[in-house]
């Protein structure tokens, strides 16, 4: 396994085939926050964001994961009505586990989704669960993500030059 390489790429949360995901037995949805389901500076869920998690709630349990505190994640959580681990020092599989056994899954039936390889599909891929990136949704981040970045585009550059993934070609 390429412990940097997603299961499926996307351009984003909307482009996801949920369908298709519901149909592979995935029950959870673990979303990161910045940069995949808002910007990093909104304060607020953006109403196109809020009436996707809505329409998926239907079908998954979704949860919000984050290395970001628990007053960023809060209001994201009370919003949408969702459960949501703060603190959750990804890559490490720490967050991941906690949902895992409160919800009483298996593994096959989670999935990691996010816009960072060094924290998000490293830390789904270490847990053994299909991961899901998608482009980030805007340029500013934080500090310790703009290092991420830097290591994201090193492996990028070598994964491309392998044949084994490219940034803007999209795959389920």
């Amino acid at each position: 396994m390429n412990l940097f390489k997603p299961t499926i790429y996307q351009k984003d949360i909307f482009s996801i085939n949920y369908e298709k995901l519901k149909q592979l037995g995935i029950k959870c949805l673990v979303f990161d926050l910045d940069n995949t389901l808002a910007l990093l500076h909104e304060k607020k869920c953006p109403r196109k964001t809020k009436k996707l998690i809505r329409e998926l709630q239907k079908d998954f349990i979704i949860f919000i994961i984050s290395n970001n505190s628990k007053q960023r994640i809060e209001p994201y959580k009370k919003e949408l009505g969702v459960d949501a681990v703060s603190l959750a020092m990804k890559p490490l599989t720490i967050g991941l586990t906690r949902i895992r056994k409160k919800y009483k899954l298996l593994k096959k039936e989670m999935i990691m989704i996010g816009d960072q390889l060094v924290t998000d599909i490293v830390s789904g891929n270490r847990f053994h669960i299909k991961t899901i990136l998608v482009d980030p949704l805007g340029e500013k981040d934080l500090k310790i993500t703009k290092l991420n970045r830097k290591i994201e585009s090193f492996i990028i550059k070598r994964y491309y030059k392998k044949g084994i993934f490219k940034r803007g070609d999209y795959y389920e």
